[in-house]
């Protein structure tokens, strides 16, 4: 799925999703972490249709289906510990 130019650009004024988007190497070991693996098997067992949805609203600039579906699967345990391990991988500290 090809991003809309507008939204990579809006996307690339976030500090931090610009440089993972540079990274090439840490972009790729992210996609194919077991975490990031995890995470997509998580959210299409729990949210199924609504993530296609929200994926589809994402690439069109809805950016309210997409936090309202990151603000549920912060929610969760499994998420947020997901979450979590995926920003250490990309060296956020919280």
């Amino acid at each position: 799925m090809k991003i809309p130019q507008s939204n990579l650009d809006e996307l690339m004024k976030d500090p931090k999703a610009a440089a993972l988007l540079k990274d090439q190497a840490l972009l790729q070991r992210v996609l194919q972490s077991p975490d990031t693996k995890r995470l997509m098997e998580t959210l299409s067992q729990k949210f199924g249709d609504q993530l296609q949805h929200t994926a589809q609203s994402a690439v069109h600039g809805d950016r309210q289906a997409l936090s309202s579906l990151a603000k549920q699967v912060m929610g969760s345990q499994e998420g947020a510990r997901l979450l979590q391990q995926l920003n250490q991988q990309t060296g956020e500290k919280k």
